[in-house]
């Protein structure tokens, strides 16, 4: 596969547009400056973090409008430009993935994004305007990469079945508008064109517990796949240590073009409770009603809810631990139930990290068509999935680039239904190299 270079330049590029000054982030009480703030094996600026729930929640630092613990160390470029701060967040995987058994796969791809935001003062409140782009449809090609047990979305009028398919171009076009309304209390409007409404926890991607590890979770479609939904409206209220948001967006999942920007009528709706109760914690319920999401099922909607707990603990200069742990059920119009369960735990530490991702998915009987042909879709049984991975970081001599080598490995627990598809003990690795802005 010919891996075209514009997901490493355009980092390149911004690296530089944005290399000035880099005055701390507006809402953020008496951060260490980014020059002087040591940063960790991520590249995760270690002072860089909010003091409060409201100053997460005016961050924007993660998907949509969700929030990871305020001690959570936030990899960016920022500088001002007259009134408006911009900031830049990113990261390239370059990986070639081995899977092993009857279904296992082969591929070399990456997985990207980047993420420029703008921020200012406006009236009585604080304007901010945000992408989130990406370069899959281009670097994963053939609509998806390997991914053994994986499931979820079309392509060409199939189901994807033992693979992740690629991002949309436009992950994320969204203004966000907050306002202090008395002392402690935020009021938030959220609105996209394509975004994440509220339901589930920060999507993968973006989340700090999930940063060194360049593939998906084998629950997404129960977890946080609405990360990139059409059309979304968000309302949320942050007083203290609790926040309260409602969404309207629409449910329809985003087909194979991926360059292009999906969009429907909000028919979907979603919320969500957080709670921060300390610097270093961080929890939410969600529960959402999507109307049709799978293309192939287009008369069933779908019920989803999904509770997680995230805990973050700077290491001062050293490094930073991030780790969450995730439930995710859905239940179709058939009432055929699904769920999922997550451990995953990153730890940085000087030029090291060291994470790991233990899954139990819950798998439906469309693993056994492979994708080929129309099955009767309904929950068979679940899947283990053990990850753990390392990577070093490289002296890469670029300035505000964080580049690091690494790899996983990871091991599967295989359901009596599925193991003469798949064998009784498949095994996948990938090796990658990473680039972050930081």
């Amino acid at each position: 596969m010919h891996l075209r270079p514009f997901g490493l330049a355009g980092l390149l590029v911004a690296t530089q547009v944005l290399s000035a000054q880099m005055p701390p982030m507006p809402g953020m009480d008496e951060p260490a400056p980014a020059a002087a703030a040591p940063a960790s094996a991520s590249g995760m600026s270690m002072g860089m973090h909010a003091h409060t729930l409201v100053e997460q929640v005016e961050g924007h630092s993660g998907s949509g409008t969700s929030v990871e613990p305020d001690s959570t160390p936030a990899p960016m470029l920022m500088a001002m430009r007259g009134k408006w701060m911009w900031m830049l967040h990113g990261v390239v995987f370059v990986n070639e993935i081995q899977q092993s058994g009857p279904r296992g796969g082969d591929k070399l791809f990456s997985t990207n994004w980047a993420m420029p935001m703008a921020q200012r003062e406006l009236g009585p409140g604080k304007l901010t305007l945000r992408a989130m782009l990406s370069l899959e449809p281009a670097t994963v090609t053939g609509q998806q990469y390997p991914l053994l047990f994986q499931q979820g979305e079309t392509a060409y009028g199939r189901a994807i079945v033992d693979g992740q398919h690629p991002h949309d171009l436009f992950m994320e076009l969204a203004a966000l508008y907050d306002v202090r309304i008395g002392a402690g209390t935020l009021l938030s409007v959220y609105a996209a064109q394509v975004g994440d409404p509220a339901l589930g926890p920060t999507a993968f991607p973006h989340r700090a517990s999930a940063a060194e590890n360049p593939v998906a979770t084998l629950g997404h479609h129960q977890e946080d796949s609405t990360h990139i939904a059409a059309d979304v409206v968000t309302v949320g209220v942050t007083r203290g240590v609790v926040r309260v948001e409602a969404s309207g967006f629409h449910g329809r999942e985003p087909d194979e073009h991926r360059w292009n920007i999906d969009q429907g009528g909000i028919d979907s709706w979603s919320t969500r409770l957080t709670l921060q109760p300390g610097q270093n914690w961080s929890g939410q319920y969600s529960y959402g009603r999507i109307h049709s999401p799978e293309a192939l099922s287009a008369g069933e909607d779908q019920e989803r809810m999904t509770a997680s707990a995230m805990y973050n603990r700077p290491l001062g200069e050293h490094g930073n631990w991030a780790s969450t742990v995730l439930w995710g059920r859905t239940r179709a119009s058939d009432s055929a139930v699904e769920n999922s369960y997550l451990l995953e735990s990153t730890l940085t530490r000087r030029e090291d990290a060291v994470w790991t991702r233990i899954e139990n998915a819950g798998r439906t009987s469309e693993l056994l068509s492979g994708g080929g042909y129309q099955v009767m879709e309904k929950p068979l049984t679940h899947v283990q999935a053990y990850s753990f991975g390392y990577e070093h970081e490289l002296a890469a001599g670029v300035p505000h680039l964080s580049v690091a080598l690494g790899g996983q490995i990871s091991a599967y627990g295989v359901g009596r239904p599925l193991q003469t598809a798949y064998g009784e003990h498949p095994v996948g690795g990938v090796v990658f190299l990473r680039v972050r802005v930081r």
